[in-house]
């Protein structure tokens, strides 16, 4: 189910009646679902651009249209309009559209690298670096591999040790160290360099 809050239903009765009489509602989807970069797009709908399969969530004067293949990603998200400095915001909460983590049952390699996209990598990202999964061996120890940025990157066993490791140990009982499987000389466009 979506909520969508009675200031963001009079933001879209607004928007709707500006486009006159083609809008028959607000058409909502997922773009990139399941990935760290995964968002939520709204657009106008015309009747000949609905397929038929969409989820529809009557509101007072317009419809919302969900599209079909974003259902499991927009459920329980929440649309609202927020007052700023400037005017106003629409913002839209969607808590499933990245994906959802690996349940308890999970393989300790599907939690690794769940956490990796949704959490590590994004935060690497501000310094044009990433990590990857290399291996598990059988005691616990998850080796990585850097790249991008964090490839060659003199602060790389910094990130790793005060970062990473910290992260992945706190949220993944099950880790017992992360190491650096990464041939670090061969870095070409650290970040920092070494």
């Amino acid at each position: 189910m979506i909520e969508i809050t009675e200031n963001a239903q009079n933001h879209f009765r607004k928007l709707l009646q500006s486009q006159g009489s083609d809008a028959v509602g607000i058409r909502i989807s997922a773009v990139n679902p399941g990935t760290p970069s995964a968002d939520a797009r709204l657009e106008f709908a015309e009747s000949g651009d609905l397929l038929g399969d969409e989820w529809q969530v009557e509101c007072p004067g317009f419809m919302l249209y969900v599209d079909a293949a974003s259902v499991e990603f927009l459920d329980g998200a929440h649309i609202d309009i927020t007052a700023t400095a400037t005017g106003s915001q629409l913002t839209i909460r969607a808590p499933n559209i990245k994906g959802r983590a690996p349940d308890a049952g999970s393989s300790l390699a599907e939690q690794v690298m769940w956490l990796i996209e949704s959490e590590i990598n994004p935060q690497l990202a501000a310094h044009k670096g990433r990590v990857s999964l290399d291996s598990i061996d059988a005691d616990g120890v998850v080796y990585l591999r850097f790249g991008g940025g964090c490839h060659g990157c003199g602060m790389a066993d910094v990130t790793l040790k005060q970062g990473i490791e910290k992260t992945m140990m706190a949220k993944i009982p099950a880790i017992t160290a992360v190491r650096d499987a990464t041939d670090h000389g061969s870095g070409t466009a650290p970040f920092i360099p070494r």
